[in-house]
């Protein structure tokens, strides 16, 4: 199998050796490049098609956020893991709504890094675990409240996969989902194709996008198990 290919992007450029020094450790991961703004990040990716962008929130001249957002429109088959120095930083929705697949903070462990690339390259997505409730929660914060029906938007989902789609929102894995329902796992991941094909959907953090900005998960309802 080809490795998983990375561009780095981050404006300091020792953190930069510090995460190529992980990855090139890994026999599974290559980094093809490097980038110390939105701009290059953008350049780099269309030149270099990495299966990850790497990306850092806060740079100068252009963000990751706006770098997320153009590699997202554009059709870039790249996907992005974008990275902050604070686990609650206002800017990850941004860029979760930009087509980020998920985010880690900085601090973290250099496993949870490597472990975020490769499900990311698998098509999953990744939000830092010690946030992702908070996250979520804040999330809904931020979104319209919801209507008594299912939203006009989600109509094309059957009940199942409504059921489904709420416990993505509240950061479940198909495991957790699974017993919650009282289905088996296959079958959860079966419900949740069909909702990323019914919206053209890159991942589950879309997904989870898709829900808060309809309304059909709001903060009362983020943190029930």
């Amino acid at each position: 199998m080809q490795p998983i290919s990375v561009l780095l992007v981050d404006d300091q450029p020792m953190i930069r050796t510090g995460f190529r020094l992980i990855l090139e450790a890994e026999p599974d991961i290559t980094v093809l490049g490097e980038a110390s703004d939105g701009h290059g990040a953008v350049e780099e990716a269309r030149r270099l098609s990495p299966d990850i962008v790497l990306m850092d929130i806060r740079m100068p001249h252009m963000d990751g956020v706006e770098a997320t957002r153009l590699l997202s429109e554009s059709g870039s088959p790249s996907r992005v893991i974008v990275l902050t120095t604070f686990d609650l930083d206002a800017h990850v929705v941004d860029a979760l709504r930009a087509g980020a697949s998920g985010f880690l903070v900085k601090d973290g462990p250099a496993d949870s890094l490597v472990s975020a690339i490769r499900t990311v390259a698998a098509g999953d997505a990744v939000l830092a675990p010690r946030v992702t409730r908070r996250l979520l929660t804040r999330f809904a914060a931020m979104s319209p409240e919801a209507e008594s029906a299912v939203p006009a938007r989600l109509d094309a989902l059957t009940s199942r996969e409504l059921d489904v789609l709420r416990a993505l929102s509240r950061g479940l894995s198909n495991a957790e989902i699974a017993q919650a329902l009282g289905i088996g796992d296959t079958t959860v991941k079966t419900h949740v194709a069909h909702i990323l094909a019914k919206y053209d959907l890159r991942d589950r953090i879309q997904a989870v996008v898709l829900a808060y900005d309809c309304g059909l998960v709001t903060p009362g309802t983020a943190g029930r198990p």
